[in-house]
């Protein structure tokens, strides 16, 4: 079973006439987990939902799509909210209302049940926005000790963030116990800093990641490892109407590939040859194509990837 933990909210989206906002569910772990469970592995979303209507709202779509719940913690505190603003690309920047909301409200659950093939973790907003970000930070510790597949997806909101340099540094200090890092191009660009950021992936790789997987937009998704495969394939042509969930859609893709092909253990994540990263970066790529086709995050189900 693959467990994603991290936030999850509620993102006030433009409506077409850009005056209004409608409520969506989101929040990129939570999309992760969607993404994976609607792709036909077994998936549990770890987090802390509040009681609230949109909690309540946030559970019932994980159930919908096929996401096992039982990992949950619930409390009063109200859910997290994004803002979202679209340019003229469509493409998605956020604000956020995170203060004493439900899920930094998360505690450790202790060791995750022996089924559990692959812990995932994703958003700087899970991961360095305490009291939670502390428990997210020992569960990805602890679980990359006994040797599961471990993914991160920093997701980066500079919103969030306070302090630049001690939070590349605590990122820095995860990176040994991460299989698979993805990020994308403009989390890349941030926390390589002052340095080139090809220097910076490069550092990243040789500190502990299997592979690190850099998506680029409308260029499409690269790959790189430890020992100098570099594996690019290009983005599937499609009509976007709007990039929110993309990055999530191939996160949570990469964790349905890496189940569906038999990948538990990061003995088995490091023997991957490149046709086989290949395979897996078209099929993330494809999943992604079919989310930006539409308004907001909407990862694919299974029978739309045929």
């Amino acid at each position: 079973m693959i467990v994603v933990g991290g936030e999850s909210l509620v993102d006030l989206v433009p409506t077409e006439h850009g005056r209004l906002m409608d409520p969506t569910l989101g929040g990129g772990p939570y999309n992760a987990a969607l993404a994976a469970g609607r792709l036909g592995s077994p998936t549990a979303f770890c987090s802390r939902l509040s009681t609230d209507r949109f909690g309540a709202e946030l559970l019932a779509r994980l159930e919908e799509s096929a996401v096992r719940t039982e990992l949950l913690q619930r409390g009063p505190e109200p859910t997290t909210m994004a803002v979202v603003s679209l340019d003229e690309q469509r493409t998605a920047s956020y604000s956020f209302y995170v203060a004493g909301t439900a899920d930094r409200m998360f505690t450790d659950p202790g060791p995750l049940p022996a089924e559990v093939t692959a812990l995932s973790l994703a958003s700087f907003g899970a991961m360095v926005l305490e009291p939670g970000a502390s428990a997210y930070e020992v569960m990805l510790h602890r679980e990359a000790a006994r040797g599961i597949v471990t993914m991160l997806d920093p997701n980066i909101r500079t919103a969030l963030i306070s302090d630049a340099e001690a939070c590349r540094a605590r990122f820095r200090s995860w990176l040994p116990s991460v299989g698979v890092l993805k990020l994308s191009d403009v989390d890349a660009e941030w926390l390589a800093g002052d340095q080139p950021v090809e220097e910076a992936l490069e550092q990243w790789c040789a500190s502990g990641p299997a592979a690190v997987v850099f998506t680029k937009g409308g260029d499409g998704i690269e790959l790189r490892t430890p020992n100098g495969d570099r594996i690019e394939v290009p983005a599937v042509p499609v009509t976007v109407a709007d990039t929110i969930g993309a990055g999530d859609t191939v996160h949570g893709a990469l964790l349905a590939w890496l189940d569906k092909n038999g990948i538990q253990d990061r003995a088995a994540l490091e023997s991957l040859t490149a046709q086989q990263w290949s395979e897996a970066l078209r099929y993330a790529g494809k999943a992604a194509s079919i989310t930006v086709s539409r308004v907001a995050a909407e990862p694919p189900y299974a029978a739309e990837m045929v």
